[in-house]
């Protein structure tokens, strides 16, 4: 089978199309014939050894979506035919066959495209994870979400919009700032705008926001803590270096600041996470918004691409 290796760490250029043998699923395990491949900031953290020791050569990628091809001793909620999406695969997603443990894998509802289905676990259950786990949100809370255009973003407008949130996304272009709008949210502004942070706090009569989901904390994260309401918080969804803060900021208005990975999202968490996904996408109160398909051979393209600041929406990786 084809599938993208790497074996060093380095720049998109480690990333090679090579032909493997196809996995064979274990106990508990499930084969899964690909048909779209998730391309998310993190896969290009670990290609750049950023995220500690891997083994080489490996296949990246965590999130595909694709049919069951063949299913493992104890696998009993999955059949071959399947139509399924999967985070954390065992063999890694940038290839045409993947495994994946079965506590991984989640049905995709037929009106659900496998690009689509691709786009949903990392994007997804951080999205859920920040705004509901970490973030708290209760409705009728304002909530700015600090770079809405992108997966998570996104993502994290509708979650906000179907649980009864006041939505403040940002966005750098007109066509994303309109993207926000049209994923649910109540207002959009311009974070290349050094007037935003005055806009926001007119558009909240001076109170601030309650929740801040904030995508790129080493650029924004000082100001944010000036936009809070009383007992507001922050969840750090994204960071690409270090900051400064006026820990003041946070004194006057019991301000919490969160860090959050879903990578330490327990298994109870997941189970929840994944339950409200497959309830929004059956409701169609969630559905991902794609940005470009592109071809395997291209994943170093992609890995340039899906780190741009103005995204709009899932890269996904065709096999």
């Amino acid at each position: 089978m084809k599938a993208i290796r790497v074996h060093a760490f380095g720049g998109p250029e480690v990333l090679k199309l090579e032909d493997i043998p196809a996995p064979k699923p274990a106990a508990n395990q499930v084969l899964i014939e690909v048909r779209a491949i998730g391309v998310n900031p993190v896969d290009t953290y670990i290609r750049a050894g950023k995220y500690g020791a891997r083994e080489f050569p490996y296949t990246p990628g965590f999130d595909a979506a694709g049919m069951i091809e063949s299913v493992g001793e104890g696998v009993t909620r999955f059949k071959p035919g399947d139509r399924v999406y999967v985070s954390r695969t065992l063999t890694g997603a940038y290839a045409e066959k993947t495994v994946v443990d079965q506590s991984n894998v989640y049905r995709l509802p037929e009106h659900i495209t496998f690009a689509q289905g691709a786009a949903l676990g990392i994007p997804y259950g951080t999205a859920y994870r920040a705004l509901h786990h970490r973030g708290r949100a209760q409705p009728g809370e304002t909530v700015l979400i600090h770079g809405a255009t992108g997966s998570v973003g996104t993502a994290a407008v509708q979650m906000a919009a179907a649980f009864g949130c006041i939505i403040i996304g940002t966005g750098g272009s007109n066509r994303g700032r309109t993207l926000v709008l049209e994923q649910g949210a109540h207002h959009v502004l311009d974070h290349h705008d050094a007037s935003y942070p005055q806009k926001l706090m007119d558009i909240t009569a001076g109170r601030g926001v309650d929740l801040i989901l904030e995508m790129l904390a080493n650029v924004n994260l000082g100001k944010d803590l000036t936009m809070l309401a009383k007992y507001g918080r922050v969840v750090v969804v994204g960071s690409r270096g270090k900051t400064e803060i006026d820990p003041r900021d946070t004194m006057g208005r019991d301000a919490d600041i969160r860090g959050m990975t879903l990578m330490n999202a327990s298994a109870a968490e997941l189970h929840s996470i994944h339950a409200g996904i497959r309830a929004g996408l059956e409701n169609k109160t969630l559905r991902p918004i794609m940005d470009k398909e592109m071809r395997l051979e291209d994943a170093a393209k992609a890995h340039l691409e899906v780190l741009e600041r103005d995204s709009h929406g899932k890269i996904v990786l065709i096999p």
